[in-house]
């Protein structure tokens, strides 16, 4: 009889949800929004389908707060590509971020319409930061 473990099951390839918390966002520079109440909401309710980390600054001040939502290896394959969000700040808008990666994220289900007012794209060289 062996003592061994059988081998852990590698977990399912998933987005990533990268949100800046950096000098601008998640910071009273931008009032009247609960950022502990977001990113806790964001990490509960895709726990199970995306990995969500917090960094420190995404290098998009004018567009805080910011979340970049980075395709799974599916996603991808199927020609998705991270999409930048700005500007969120209201509960409605992290619903509609959840949902979507529940879905699929980008590349495997169309984000809400709603999401097309929050995306932007950022300079080539914050992008390259993030996305590699």
């Amino acid at each position: 009889m062996s003592c061994r473990k059988p081998p852990a099951r590698a977990a399912a390839p998933r987005c990533t949800v990268t949100v800046c918390r950096g000098c601008c966002c998640g910071t009273d520079r931008i009032p009247g929004v609960d950022h502990a109440a977001q990113l806790a909401t964001l990490k509960a309710e895709l726990e199970a389908v995306a990995q969500v980390r917090a960094v420190n600054c995404l290098d998009a001040c004018e567009q805080a707060n910011v979340i970049v939502v980075q395709p799974s290896p599916a996603g991808r394959a199927a020609g998705g590509r991270p999409v930048w969000l700005g500007l969120v700040n209201d509960p409605d808008a992290t619903a509609d971020i959840t949902a979507w990666v529940r879905a699929g994220g980008p590349g495997l289900a169309e984000p809400p319409d709603i999401l097309d007012l929050y995306a932007f794209a950022p300079s080539r060289r914050v992008r390259r930061a993030v996305e590699d």
